[in-house]
């Protein structure tokens, strides 16, 4: 009788179904942490807008929109661009709205459910903000 080489169909199938099992819990915690990471991102994007609209106001008297923002190189080109589900910027697309001289609104909403958490800021004149 010769002697066999390599492996039998039943051993070869038991690997793949240890790897399939191992996948299936690799995945969802892989998925949670791109989340959570996306979120971070997020909440650094707004603070950021933040900052950069503190200073368009002191030189100019009024709160400004990402563009403009953008264009004054007080945000990155990326950030600025980040408006809609093309551009958008770690799963988060940007709005600033109601920006005039007494104060304005940033708001991240997600493009899809597994990029993360709508999170929004409100700032003041006077540089105040709440940020959610």
């Amino acid at each position: 009788m010769r002697k066999q080489k390599g492996f039998s169909l039943i051993e070869l199938l038991i690997v793949v179904a240890i790897i399939l099992i191992i996948a299936a819990i690799a995945v969802p915690n892989l998925m949670r942490s791109r989340m959570s990471a996306n979120e971070a991102s997020a909440v650094m994007s707004i603070r950021s807008i933040n900052s950069a609209e503190a200073m368009y106001q002191k030189d100019n008297g009024k709160y400004a929109d990402l563009g403009t923002l953008g264009t004054a190189t007080l945000i990155d080109s990326t950030l600025a661009a980040a408006v809609d589900a093309t551009h958008a910027k770690s799963g988060y697309a940007f709005l600033v709205s109601n920006a005039d001289a007494a104060g304005f609104v940033v708001g991240a909403a997600p493009i899809a459910a597994s990029s993360g958490t709508p999170r929004s800021c409100q700032g003041l004149f006077g540089h105040n903000s709440k940020c959610l």
